[in-house]
């Protein structure tokens, strides 16, 4: 059975033991629903009672299903798997995505790993930079707001077909992200 590594992080925040957890899933018939049914039911369990429902609903869904072996960390529902790389930066959200829409429109690496059209939208929590990568996965850059009026760059690359090839993304964005905050 694979486990996860936010299992401890589950049962702090939801106030219950990963023990408890699995004698509620177990009893609701856990092993045999979808993904989004036990976040759902999850969600039930903890309503009122967690900060973040929807974050803590997931994780403890996700631990769960990498706990009975149906995925393994990184994978997506779908089978796909997800990777991010962040950084906290000192500038405001809106110029924090100005920086990084100028610097990825003339960067080579980025420019090999997406393709197409990318679209840019935001709200007052955050701002969001889109685009479909060239193995049929996709890249969401997402500028967030931090105390103190700076922001932090997230970069999520989703679909990727194995956990060596999102390995490989991941370190990719992982020098994109290093270079890009360096040049500041």
């Amino acid at each position: 059975m694979a486990t996860n590594s936010r299992i401890r992080a589950v049962e702090r925040a939801t106030g219950r033991s990963w023990d408890e957890w699995l004698e509620y899933l177990s009893r609701i018939g856990a092993p045999e629903m979808t993904h989004h049914e036990i976040a759902s039911a999850v969600l039930g369990e903890l309503d009122g009672k967690v900060d973040n429902l929807g974050w803590w609903a997931q994780s403890t869904a996700v631990a769960y299903e990498q706990y009975i072996g149906r995925r393994i960390p990184g994978q997506r529902p779908d089978g796909t798997f997800q990777t991010s790389v962040s950084k906290s930066t000192t500038l405001g959200m809106e110029a924090l995505m100005k920086a990084w829409t100028d610097f990825a429109a003339g960067n080579a690496d980025v420019e090999a790993l997406v393709e197409g059209e990318v679209r840019v939208s935001g709200t007052e929590n955050r701002i969001t930079w889109r685009a479909k990568a060239r193995e049929g996965e996709s890249v969401i850059v997402i500028s967030e707001p931090k105390k103190g009026g700076t922001a932090s760059l997230v970069v999520q690359h989703i679909g990727s077909p194995t956990p060596e090839r999102n390995d490989e993304v991941k370190a990719t964005w992982r020098e994109i992200v290093g270079r890009f905050v360096a040049g500041l």
